[in-house]
């Protein structure tokens, strides 16, 4: 997909998602490229060994990654295992559980209010292009806010 990078410079990514969101998400990043909106880089988690982490600390957008959820309670599959969830630019939208945020380098992003480029913020494109499309933004959870993630099914 092609997509603006945080450099201002145009570039194509590969994602990779569940065959039934394909048109969803090509939507969703068709309206973020007319918008200019900046993606840090667009590299399938794979290229990272499928390391959740070092993906994050690369400010990564992906979608699949066969891996649990981060979530407390008994290990169960995330949705991004299912294909159906996208993480945009961790760096700027980190997960936020208590002190801690990964990627750590987003801690640089935790206050909200001061919106910066690649930042997903309500009522912004970002999280309205996967709105549109009927997809719901990790943002929005009160606790553990993970301002990265988007999904289909809302977890």
């Amino acid at each position: 997909m092609r997509y603006w990078g945080l450099d201002g410079s145009a570039h194509t990514g590969t994602m990779v998602v569940r065959a039934s969101v394909v048109s969803s998400v090509l939507h969703v990043f068709a309206s973020l490229y007319a918008a200019r909106f900046p993606i840090q880089e667009m590299i399938p988690e794979s290229y990272y060994g499928g390391n959740d982490n070092a993906a994050a600390a690369a400010d990564d957008t992906s979608g699949f990654n066969c891996r649990d959820a981060v979530a407390p309670g008994p290990p169960q599959w995330s949705v991004h295992a299912y294909g159906e969830a996208i993480d945009v630019n961790d760096v700027q939208n980190p997960y936020v559980d208590g002190s801690a945020v990964i990627p750590p380098a987003g801690a640089a992003y935790e206050d909200r209010s001061d919106v910066r480029p690649g930042m997903a913020v309500p009522g912004a494109i970002l999280v309205e292009a996967f709105a549109e499309v009927g997809w719901q933004w990790g943002g929005r959870w009160t606790q553990s806010p993970d301002y990265q993630h988007f999904s289909l099914t809302g977890g």
